[in-house]
């Protein structure tokens, strides 16, 4: 998480979450990663140093928006599809 040190007359503000999105089946696995900001902190304000994972999670959803969430899950469904059965391959015929 990035903050702000001081804003708007709090402390320790979040600003920008980093996430990461993993899955795993059997022996394959695939993932995804970005960066959302967010919004200013209104009512709901949280100290950085009390927000936990799953606050944080919430936050980068919401943020996010449920289709992009969704997109997102289904690219790294897409990478383990592939790991199982590829459709594509590389290297030589020789050795």
């Amino acid at each position: 998480m990035d903050y702000d040190v001081s804003s708007g007359g709090k402390t320790n503000v979040v600003t920008q979450l980093h996430w990461r999105c993993t899955k795993t089946d059997g022996d394959h696995s695939g993932s995804a990663y970005g960066a959302e900001g967010l919004a200013a902190p209104g009512d709901t304000f949280v100290e950085w140093a009390d927000v936990t994972e799953s606050t944080a999670v919430g936050w980068a959803k919401a943020a996010l928006g449920s289709d992009e969430v969704t997109a997102i899950e289904a690219r790294v469904d897409a990478q383990i599809a592939e790991l199982k059965t590829p459709t594509t391959g590389t290297g030589v015929s020789w050795s």
